[in-house]
């Protein structure tokens, strides 16, 4: 359980709340990872949580969100949220602390490509109607995250974990959870400003992109959702790659 000495002391000063559910994240993170909160452990109540750290219950259900798409809990609908798992420190882990250039970024979208296409269309041939709505819950909760411009990393990164879940192959999801939300290039970079595009038509265009993988996956069309899911990702690194080229002719 959370430590509720504190509970009493004021509510921290008003911030972002994107950064206030990563500060969240990273604490509660911190206590799995240290045994705090062990597997099989049941997380405080959002109020007991907001309480707790002074902030608001979509900061608490935005951090939850990400602890959940990174594999560390899962929520059970009435009952609460549960860990589900002790990450090892000495496992394999690209620091995300290193993802810190357009570079670094381009090269993650290449593992993702040799990675996430073949996820695809394993996807396409296993997955079960349970594990197709759960993609569909994905993007409906990253639609409605990019129409409310709130924080939409963590159900963008649900949407492909889910498709991981459904390859049936746990080294899939093993290898997701360590890279964590760190793949998603917008937890780095302004891509939509890179792209020279607005914000609301840049998430729409992948929008585009996420549909035509998951229509893929439940026409159980394998090839179709490979080719859907190396568009989705090589139209990223693309966009990306041509801003960087474009900042390094700028430099010279």
């Amino acid at each position: 359980m959370l430590d509720m000495e504190n509970q009493s002391a004021p509510p921290r000063a008003r911030r972002k709340h994107r950064s206030l559910a990563q500060e969240l994240v990273t604490e509660l993170s911190e206590r799995i990872r240290t045994g705090g909160l062990k597997r099989g452990d049941k997380l405080p109540t959002e109020s007991a949580i907001m309480e707790e750290q002074g902030v608001s219950r979509t900061v608490v259900r935005e951090a939850i969100s990400r602890l959940q798409a990174s594999g560390l809990v899962e929520t059970r609908h009435g009952i609460g949220t549960f860990v589900l798992d002790t990450p090892s420190p000495s496992g394999f882990r690209i620091d995300p602390a290193t993802i810190v250039t357009l570079r670094d970024v381009l090269a993650i979208l290449e593992l993702r490509i040799s990675l996430e296409v073949e996820s695809a269309g394993l996807a396409a041939q296993r997955r079960s109607a349970e594990q197709l709505a759960d993609m569909r819950a994905a993007l409906d909760a990253l639609s409605e995250s990019a129409a409310h411009a709130s924080d939409a990393v963590g159900a963008d990164f649900q949407f492909h974990m889910a498709i991981a879940l459904s390859t049936g192959n746990r080294y899939f999801t093993d290898i997701m959870n360590h890279l964590g939300t760190s793949i998603i290039p917008r937890t780095r970079l302004n891509s939509a400003r890179l792209a020279h595009d607005d914000n609301q038509h840049y998430m729409s265009r992948l929008s585009r992109e996420h549909e035509e993988i998951y229509d893929a996956i439940a026409r159980q069309d394998s090839d179709a959702a490979r080719a859907a899911m190396r568009l989705h990702l090589t139209n990223s690194r693309e966009r990306l790659r041509h801003a960087h080229e474009e900042a390094e002719s700028q430099r010279a």
